[in-house]
């Protein structure tokens, strides 16, 4: 039977079906019902496994409707910090981005990676070529950066990434935009150059934007941290189950 995965951002929450580590199809979600939406995945198909990644804690009036809504359930929240020592990650860091570091290391085994996660946090991690976790970085996203430009300054406006950025900026519009763009380009570059054996790779909602301006060689990954929880879960399944 297959198992439902279930990551529980800031912004949005997704969903996969798994086989085994194989993903399926990814469900995107925004809002406030969050219990509702994964109930309304499950009515129909009762998951072996269902895994729940979560940047917050599990509330108590939660627990019983994921409970309700699989077989076995296996949280991945700050509640359950278990797992991330069984594979070696330390308990500050968050499962959203133990999970991108899990699936890099069974991708690139054997070599170095550098795990850039472009989502409302900016979020960098390391490991060596043995796979061990070396640590990593935390800033604000893209959005994140234009949203504070707009909140903490009352001179300048709310603007959304552009398509094309004018560099140097040559008007207000285009100098917030370049500012934005080019710093967190600049800011890349700084970290690969840092780490230039690494394999890099990219995930997150603004991967493939910030992909497609680099120089270096890079690997795009967008589902990179449901990867690594179908990986997870499907070891606890050998490992619990059958």
């Amino acid at each position: 039977m297959s198992n439902l995965l279930i990551e529980i951002g800031n912004t949005a929450v997704k969903a996969a079906w798994s086989e085994g580590s194989v993903l399926g199809k990814t469900i995107r979600y925004q809002g406030e019902r969050i219990m509702e939406f994964i109930s309304s995945i499950t009515e129909k198909q009762l998951p072996a496994v269902m895994a729940v990644v979560s940047v917050r804690r599990i509330e108590d009036d939660e627990l019983p409707v994921l409970e309700r809504s699989c077989q076995h359930l296996l949280l991945l929240d700050p509640a359950h910090p278990g797992v991330l020592a069984d594979y070696g990650m330390p308990d500050y860091l968050t499962y959203d981005r133990a999970c991108t570091v899990v699936a890099a290391k069974y991708l690139f085994r054997g070599k170095p990676c550098s795990v850039f996660d472009f989502g409302t946090t900016l979020t960098v991690d390391f490991t060596d070529a043995a796979g061990n976790y070396l640590g990593g970085n935390v800033s604000p996203g893209c959005l994140t950066r234009f949203k504070a430009l707009n909140r903490y300054s009352k001179a300048l406006p709310l603007l959304s990434i552009p398509s094309e950025v004018e560099f140097p900026g040559t008007s207000g519009k285009s100098a917030i935009e370049s500012g934005v763009i080019s710093g967190i380009m600049f800011e890349m570059e700084g970290y690969i150059r840092s780490f230039p054996e690494n394999v890099v790779i990219f995930t997150g909602g603004d991967a493939i934007y910030f992909a497609k301006r680099m120089k270096n060689s890079i690997f795009a990954v967008c589902n990179l941290g449901l990867m690594g929880m179908a990986i997870i879960t499907d070891e606890y399944v050998k490992k619990n189950i059958q």
